[in-house]
């Protein structure tokens, strides 16, 4: 089959198309034609030598899939060549076929493209899991969302919208618009405007109940000044660095904060079928409803691997980045 390979760590213009052996599924897995898969940071980091994939996975990038079922491991039972699916892969996803485990498997919507389809795995299941799993976020919480104009981040302000929270959001000028017609109450600059007095100013000087963040360091003193008491923080990226010079750990402890990582690649099987299952139940009449909708900014052709990272690099898009496999 083809797939997309790396000819040394480093820039964009290492990716090509090449020749890779095409998978086989195991007892309890699908093999998918891929029509669609979608651009995650985690890809750019493996492309330079950051980020590994687990132990037994593709070292093909892509963890994200969207395609239909040609071959069944001998365990399955519940789907049938033919089906439409998508789906979280440890790797493998920048190809003509991969495999998926059948119980992280869900079945495309009828009202969606397969390239809509493959902007949906990656980001709902993380946001899912900081916001309903780890969060617990409630009705009428208050909750900050950084990048909100991300995928994760668009999918955030969509979950945290049906749950009933009110929703503040950091992003650049540019796109507080997507951001307020997904959701969001209040959309700060975070290039001109301090989000900590932002967030105080709005809130009444209590604070939110909840922040998801990827920034980390720099962030870090602002978010815990930003919390309410009782509040928690899920920390679900490092993108601005993880050291920090100083600081006052005293909010932490007087307003009863919690701080949680999270990753989901490396998560165990299990783990994972449970959230998706889960999401399922929570999110999928939702999108069959269109009351939630993945957010594509972008759909290239895989030829264009290269130039779509380097837009993804230059911190352009709003929503997903789509890879069209043909």
């Amino acid at each position: 089959m083809k797939a997309v390979l790396i000819k040394a760590f480093g820039g964009p213009e290492n990716l090509h198309i090449g020749n890779w052996e095409k998978p086989s599924p195991k007892p309890q897995e699908l093999l998918i034609k891929v029509h669609a898969t979608a651009l995650n940071r985690a890809d750019t980091m493996q492309r330079k030598g950051q980020y590994p994939p687990p132990p037994g996975d593709s070292p093909i990038l892509g963890l994200e899939i969207a395609g239909e079922v040609v071959a069944l491991g001998t365990e399955v039972t519940n789907w049938k060549i033919g089906d439409k699916i998508c789906g979280l892969i440890g790797g493998g996803g920048y190809a003509e076929y991969a495999v998926i485990p059948a119980a992280q498997a869900l079945p495309i919507p009828e009202n969606l493209t397969y390239e809509e389809a493959a902007g949906i795995p990656e980001v709902f299941l993380t946001a899912f899991q900081a916001i309903n799993w780890i969060g617990k976020l409630k009705k009428e919480e208050r909750i900050l969302i950084h990048a909100g104009a991300s995928g994760v981040g668009t999918a955030a302000i969509q979950i945290a919208k049906a749950i009933g929270a009110e929703i503040f959001v950091t992003a650049s000028k540019g796109k507080h618009e997507t951001c307020l017609n997904l959701g969001a109450a209040k959309a700060i600059d975070y290039k001109k405007d301090n989000f900590q007095e932002q967030v105080l100013a709005f809130t009444d000087g209590k604070g939110v109940d909840m922040i998801i963040d990827f920034i980390a360091a720099p962030y870090f003193q602002q978010n815990i000044n930003s919390l309410n008491f009782d509040g928690r923080m899920v920390m679900l990226a490092l993108m601005g660095g993880f050291k920090l010079g100083e600081l006052n750990m005293l909010p932490i402890l007087f307003k009863r904060i919690k701080i949680q990582g999270s990753t989901l690649r490396a998560r165990t099987l299990d783990y994972k079928a449970k959230l998706t299952k889960d999401l399922y139940d929570f999110a999928w009449h939702r999108f069959e409803t269109g009351e939630f909708k993945p957010i594509i900014d972008s759909v290239y052709d895989w030829t264009e691997v290269a130039e779509a990272h380097r837009y993804m690099e230059a911190n352009k898009n709003i929503g997903k980045i789509i890879l069209k496999i043909v």
